[in-house]
């Protein structure tokens, strides 16, 4: 059975106490962060970590992220902390930032995916943060879905995808940001993008100088995943998913063109942009980059209900978060690209 928590109107004390006591004994909590809906489990107990990957089909060698309550809970995970990550952390903790650092013996292979890295970070949500100081221990808490599905912004999407499979449901409303947190790779020579996400690269550049961007961003194949979200397809919902990029009249263009296309097959179309069109499902991305990060995953999520056969996806301008729109849009199709 699964408990489903009301926390809409902010965090519940009584209720965090019974989802911190879950937490504690190995059990699996799907709580609310800024970023997305997490699914949470002791970092430092093997059993409930590896429950985690059972629960939601996924791969072994895809690490989990570790949340921790305070920047001292850093030391406790992190066997080498260089000077860069110090900066890092105290200029956007708590935020959506995971940091990749050298793990300590201590930290289970089976949260690290069998690699001698941790990914770290300090979540700004209450709800989260609170949870995460009454467990009294680091909670790895990958996106609250079905590995390979759209991520949940929402804990309806949550319910959908556990509910009588997992313990305890969070449900703090919809998630401010949209898309999870950004990866930086501190064990090189140079800081690293593993993954784009709710904080702009601009915004860590800032900080810290030029950061390097992993090829897997792009879509390059790789062997290993230092984070998640770089190596398996990711985010997909069950309709195929195409994505036009390019000048936006010529988009606007190409969509309409493909409307008529796959509907000629007789195929459902639906259709995610920031402008109009005529489609058996549309759904508005939004006019900013941030409305576009905030509305990806619904979007996904409702055409899929609505049983379209393809979703044609308009691409947004890869600036601030729109990096990190365009990487999961991306990845939902399988770098299935369509250039206006």
């Amino acid at each position: 059975m699964t408990i489903v928590i009301n926390m809409r109107e902010g965090p519940d004390e009584r209720g965090l106490r019974v989802a911190a006591r879950l937490i504690r004994n190995g059990k699996l909590v799907a709580f609310p962060t800024e970023t997305v809906y997490g699914l949470g489990a002791s970092a430092l107990d093997e059993t409930a970590a590896r429950r985690i990957f059972e629960a939601k089909g996924r791969p072994p060698d895809n690490p989990l992220i570790a949340h921790i309550a305070g920047m001292e809970w850093l030391e406790d995970l992190a066997r080498e902390i260089p000077d860069t990550a110090w900066k890092l952390a105290e200029r956007f903790w708590p935020g959506p930032l995971t940091l990749v650092l050298p793990a300590k013996e201590t930290v289970p292979r089976v949260t690290t995916g069998g690699l001698d890295t941790v990914a770290v970070r300090m979540p700004a949500h209450p709800i989260a943060l609170e949870l995460i100081r009454m467990s009294g221990i680091p909670v790895a808490a990958p996106s609250a879905n079905i590995s390979g599905k759209p991520s949940p912004t929402d804990a309806e999407h949550v319910v959908d995808d556990f509910y009588g499979r997992i313990e305890c449901i969070i449900d703090g409303g919809p998630t401010p940001l949209g898309v999870e947190s950004t990866v930086i790779d501190l064990t090189g020579e140079k800081p690293l993008l593993l993954r784009p996400g709710g904080l702009p690269l601009e915004d860590i550049e800032r900080v810290v100088g030029e950061v390097e961007i992993h090829p897997a961003v792009r879509g390059e194949v790789v062997d290993v995943a230092k984070a998640p979200g770089m190596k398996y397809r990711h985010y997909a919902p069950r309709a195929e998913v195409v994505v036009v990029e390019g000048n936006r009249a010529a988009v606007g263009r190409k969509i309409d063109e493909l409307i008529v296309e796959f509907r000629g097959r007789g195929l459902k179309v639906g259709v995610i942009a920031m402008d109009e069109h005529e489609a058996d499902a549309f759904f508005h991305l939004g006019k900013t980059s941030e409305e576009a990060a905030r509305n990806l995953f619904r979007a996904l999520r409702e055409l899929d209900r609505a049983g379209v056969d393809v979703i044609i996806a308009q691409g947004v301008e890869e600036k601030g978060l729109g990096l990190a729109v365009m990487n999961r849009l991306r990845k939902a199709a399988g770098f299935k690209i369509i250039r206006a």
